[in-house]
């Protein structure tokens, strides 16, 4: 092809050539869809993954128990809290 570089620059070229080719393919088509199809939002459902929230009282073991001390110290800390 040129007689100037390497069959390696040659192949490095052609397929440097042959990857911006398809860049710019993909990009015309992604960009081309884009223009024409506008599909109508949906009604926002929440993510299905994050199941809903329990109450403590729906299972024994999601509760505990403070003693007395607990409580206290639990009432302590919420009161260090600022904005309160």
């Amino acid at each position: 092809m040129f007689p100037s570089i390497s069959l390696a620059q040659e192949i490095g070229l052609a397929v440097l050539f042959v990857a911006a080719l398809v860049w710019v393919v993909g990009l015309g088509h992604m960009l081309w869809d884009g223009r024409f199809h506008h599909p109508e939002p949906a009604a926002f459902e929440g993510l299905p993954v994050i199941p809903a929230q329990r109450s403590a009282a729906s299972h024994p073991l999601e509760s505990v128990e403070l003693t007395e001390a607990e409580q206290q110290a639990f009432a302590g800390l919420i009161r260090t809290f600022p904005g309160r």
